[in-house]
């Protein structure tokens, strides 16, 4: 499968590059950097220099085609501002899913974040005066982009991990509509993206994600939504 993935430099990208680098697959990086495009190949990647805050649908989409998967791994960042937290982690993603449908392109995975519907709406307006506001903008964001692609007619699939840490991945899970607040590895946050789209499994799911005690297979074989 070729699967282009915005965000591609992120590590959470890095990792699922490599992961499906390694069962045959062909990851394209979407990257605003042409720096970063070393450390794509690097992870098995190829990478596509686009920024997706200066481009359209037509162009996005022109990239996509032939694409069997789309995955939208890519945020803000922080330090970014709240504005951004708009202009990437909300329209971005919903930039990705018009762009998706225009070229055909069925399948998307979205990497959310735990708890984003709790947001503030009294704190989540631009502007933001502190970094809590900030983090409220952040959160409306992703759950005003997981709602957008809940309502197209697409084969998606949100994930919304804990928090999130560098340790070594650990294959299993606790995957449910809500789990209790946890973390887990973003290696293993890459294990269940790619497990998803190999696997076939877990389309039309929303599901929070944090370390536990079933296999990535089993949890994503079973979810419900």
């Amino acid at each position: 499968m070729r699967i282009v993935i915005a965000g591609g430099h992120g590590k959470i990208a890095l990792l699922l590059e490599r992961r499906l680098a390694d069962a045959g697959h062909d990851p394209v990086g979407i990257v605003r950097n042409a720096d970063h495009t070393a450390d794509l190949e690097a992870a098995g990647a190829r990478a596509l220099v686009l920024d997706l805050e200066k481009t359209d649908v037509d162009t996005l989409a022109g990239h996509l085609d032939g694409a069997d998967a789309v995955v939208f791994a890519a945020g803000g960042g922080g330090g970014s501002g709240a504005e951004r937290k708009l202009t990437i982690d909300r329209d971005g993603a919903i930039l990705l899913a018009d762009a998706a449908e225009k070229a055909g392109v069925g399948r998307y995975v979205m990497v959310s974040a735990i708890g984003t519907d709790d947001f503030d709406p009294a704190r989540a307006e631009l502007p933001a005066e502190n970094d809590d506001d900030v983090y409220q903008v952040y959160m409306r964001a992703k759950s005003e982009a997981d709602s957008d692609l809940r309502g197209r007619d697409l084969d998606w699939t949100i994930v919304r991990p804990g928090g999130l840490t560098d340790d070594a991945g650990t294959g299993l899970v606790t995957a449910a509509s809500t789990v209790e607040r946890g973390t887990i590895p973003r290696a293993d946050v890459a294990e269940i993206i790619a497990t998803a789209l190999i696997e076939g499994t877990a389309v039309r799911t929303q599901f929070e994600v944090v370390s536990g005690d079933s296999t990535v297979s089993d949890a994503l074989a079973t979810i419900k939504y």
